[in-house]
């Protein structure tokens, strides 16, 4: 039985056996200084600098600060920074930090701290990082808040690549962690923001606790997406993770939860209906899909057999097996950018369109050199929609005559496992599904998996001189109309050459108590200014 039909049979019926709408436990809670969050996967690891998983990104902003951040608008606003200058020629760039900054172990943010920490941010970030890092000549402690970017080239998008909400953010460290290796975890987690985490009650799988941190100063502004005052309302955060979905909305319906970051959409009807619980979307921008190959082994390093795959591939299963028949939160998607943004394009999107073709991708199998071997597919068992999209693969890899090795892990461990350049015979893997915020596909510069680099590449590595090419012209673009022209041809090349394969747009929704004031929609969940009555 797929697993949509399962869940419509057997997951309304254990709530029905439960009692149907569960009425809340008011006896449950520790009262309005403690908020409850059931995140959509468990938190495996706390490096926002090794990773780009969402769910490490979502509890970093908790822990560390950043220089600026994006409001709604997507526009940088000054975070930890107090002024800047910038000289006519966009080249010379000093900052002055706010004053009373501090880590949590109660030492002060110093400008030394900055320039360590983004230079390891540097170092793994694939778009905008590694821009910077081309054009830097310098970077120079002034004075203990006082610093400076020299580039060889102008660089309008610094304050945008300093506070974008996109893994990796570029988070502030104090400098003794921020020169650990950028392709080792970090084993310390010291921060400058508003929550200190416990790492003494971290029970990874299970529990993360975040307790308010008294040293943090906000911002006198309204708190904005990532910009504004960060006040947090609540002396803990503890993060629930439930991989059953059931179990999470039961907990949400009975008050033993607060807020769930993802409901399942087979449940948001119960959930509208149950009182004391309200749904609504959890990032307006959305999320995209992809399907992501392994371009450093066969068969998916030849261009052929990641077409095969592209040609037999359809959206809409996808969408429909992950989001159910409600289209009106989902829609296929022949681009590789956020829908309804300036830079949207569907140039050289037909071949993810019209009637899928099974024999032809046979055919480009044969070509490539296909022999049957066992193609490593690595599935999050533990997250709904990713669970749903790794039986639509299993069952689209085997319908052009592929051999597959299902492998069933978490989603952490997924995160760990798609590091790995080995072989997939000996540890490592050939195709994987992941999600990426539409805040960061709005444009190449903040879409990583675009960027074909070699080892600054994003997971998969793909390497193409002409997705390079357009990217770098995207940077050197001298106004809008010039640079939708450019990002029509990237997306038709990147179509082509097949970097990976868009599966879709979606809209998710979130869930909590209505005791709970200050939700919005975000690319993450944003605590601050959230309260509880």
């Amino acid at each position: 039985m797929l697993r949509r039909g399962f869940l419509r049979t057997t997951t309304a019926a254990g709530l029905a056996a439960a009692g149907g709408l569960a009425a809340p436990n008011t006896n449950w809670a520790a009262g309005n200084k403690v908020l409850r969050f059931v995140p959509y996967a468990n938190l495996a690891n706390l490096d926002p600098i090794w990773t780009t998983q969402t769910g490490t990104r979502d509890a970093s902003l908790l822990i560390w600060d950043t220089l600026y951040g994006v409001n709604d608008q997507l526009e940088p606003q000054p975070q930890m920074v107090e002024a800047h200058e910038i000289s006519p020629d966009l080249k010379i760039w000093t900052f002055r930090l706010r004053p009373n900054l501090k880590f949590h172990d109660n030492e002060p943010v110093l400008s030394k701290d900055v320039i360590a920490s983004i230079r390891r941010w540097m170092a793994r970030d694939s778009s905008l990082g590694r821009r910077i890092k081309v054009i830097l000549d310098a970077m120079e402690a002034l004075d203990d808040r006082t610093f400076r970017f020299r580039l060889n080239a102008p660089f309008p998008q610094l304050l945008y690549a300093l506070g974008k909400t996109g893994g990796p953010c570029a988070f502030i460290m104090p400098e003794r962690i921020a020169t650990t290796d950028p392709f080792r975890q970090i084993s310390e987690h010291v921060g400058s923001g508003p929550m200190r985490f416990k790492s003494d009650e971290w029970v990874p799988g299970s529990t993360a606790v975040f307790e308010r941190f008294a040293g943090y100063v906000p911002r006198a502004e309204k708190s904005n997406w990532m910009s504004g005052g960060k006040r947090i309302n609540f002396d803990r955060i503890e993060w629930k993770t439930m991989p059953d979905s059931a179990t999470a909305a039961a907990a949400l319906q009975r008050g033993e939860v607060d807020w769930w970051q993802i409901a399942e959409p087979d449940l948001v009807p119960l959930l509208k209906k149950t009182p004391g619980v309200a749904v609504g979307i959890n990032n307006p921008l959305g999320t995209l899909g992809g399907l992501q190959f392994n371009h450093l082994h066969p068969p998916f390093n030849d261009v052929r057999a990641r077409r095969a795959v592209q040609i037999a591939l359809n959206q809409t299963d996808y969408m429909a097996a992950a989001f159910g028949e409600d289209s009106t939160l989902w829609r296929t998607l022949p681009s590789f950018f956020t829908p309804n943004t300036p830079l949207y394009t569907e140039q050289g999107g037909e071949p993810l369109k019209g009637v899928r073709d099974y024999g032809l991708a046979r055919k480009l199998l044969a070509e490539a050199g296909y022999t049957n071997e066992p193609i490593v597919l690595l599935v999050a068992t533990d997250v709904p929609f990713h669970k749903a999209w790794g039986e639509v693969t299993n069952d689209l890899l085997k319908r052009i005559g592929m051999t597959v090795q299902y492998t069933a892990l978490d989603w952490g461990t997924v995160g760990q496992r798609r590091t790995r350049r080995e072989k997939p015979s000996e540890g490592g893997w050939h195709i994987f599904d992941a999600g990426s915020p539409g805040d960061e596909c709005t444009s190449p510069a903040g879409y990583a998996k675009l960027d074909a680099s070699g080892d600054t590449a994003w997971f998969g590595w793909p390497k193409s001189d002409a997705v390079q090419a357009k990217i770098s012209d995207w940077y050197s673009a001298p106004d809008l109309a010039a640079e939708k022209k450019i990002v029509g041809d990237l997306n038709q090349v990147a179509m082509e050459e097949v970097i990976y394969i868009p599966l879709g747009f979606w809209k998710n929704q979130q869930a909590w108590r209505t005791n709970l004031s200050g939700i919005v929609g975000a690319p993450f969940p944003a605590f601050w200014d959230v309260s509880k009555a």
